[in-house]
């Protein structure tokens, strides 16, 4: 069974505090991880208080993008120093985890579509590895270099490599419909449009709405779940909120 998992950067970040990786929800994760030692899982990790304020910082975004390099460098270094944290805590659990820089081998065409070959990817997955994705800028013709975010990978992910199941863990216990409640399951946007919105921190992705608008593009069922159902997801349980398009 392949898995798709995102942790997302609010999870292992303080986003309130620029570049503060969040060390105790960070160990949790990679311990629950390598407790449940799947057979396939690709991990994509969000920017949290490291990409988003960098990216924010230099007016970066999914559609504003820079022709500056240091500029580029500077977003790009903030993910890798976060990749790095993560990667570290992974193998100190035991996790054989190893990097995929989306700068290196993604792009975006004039249009606006985003290529990512997966054949390094799929390799890695094959080989007994768990590639670890992040979100990154990449590059993108006519604009320079834009933001690429975690859900987009995500369902690159899940489509290119026909993911099993689709996991999304954040710091919410799911999607909450306007009464604050936990929807079990969503089936289309239109439903819950008036009730998700934006990130409550600096996020150049589109928060909540955008999550869930990605999601719903997966032919795999895609979970929405907080750190404490972490477990169960991996397990093969249900975990928070269920979002099949």
């Amino acid at each position: 069974m392949t898995v798709v998992l995102k942790l997302g950067g609010s999870v292992i970040t303080d986003k309130d505090a620029p570049e503060t990786v969040d060390d105790a929800a960070l160990e949790a994760a990679a311990d629950a991880i390598a407790a449940a030692d799947p057979d396939r899982l690709v991990l994509v990790h969000g920017g949290g208080s490291f990409g988003h304020v960098a990216a924010a910082d230099r007016g970066i975004s999914r559609e504003a993008g820079s022709h500056d390099a240091a500029d580029v460098w500077a977003v790009h270094d903030a993910m890798r120093r976060l990749n790095d944290a993560v990667l570290r805590r992974l193998h100190d659990a035991g996790v054989a985890a190893v990097p995929v820089h989306p700068l290196s081998v993604a792009a975006r065409d004039g249009g606006d579509a985003l290529a990512l070959p997966l054949d390094s990817t799929a390799t890695l997955l094959g080989e007994g590895f768990v590639p670890v994705l992040h979100g990154d800028v990449v590059g993108h013709a006519g604009a320079g270099a834009t933001v690429v975010s975690g859900d987009e990978l995500i369902t690159r992910l899940a489509a290119g490599l026909d993911a099993d199941r689709v996991g999304l863990c954040s710091t919410v216990t799911g999607v909450y419909d306007d009464d604050g409640e936990v929807l079990p399951r969503i089936t289309e946007f239109d439903s819950v449009a008036d009730a998700v919105g934006g990130s409550d921190a600096t996020d150049v992705t589109g928060g909540m709405a955008a999550k869930v608008r990605a999601l719903l593009d997966l032919d795999a069922p895609a979970h929405v779940f907080g750190p404490e159902s972490l477990s169960a997801f991996l397990a093969g349980d249900p975990a928070g909120t269920v979002i099949e398009g």
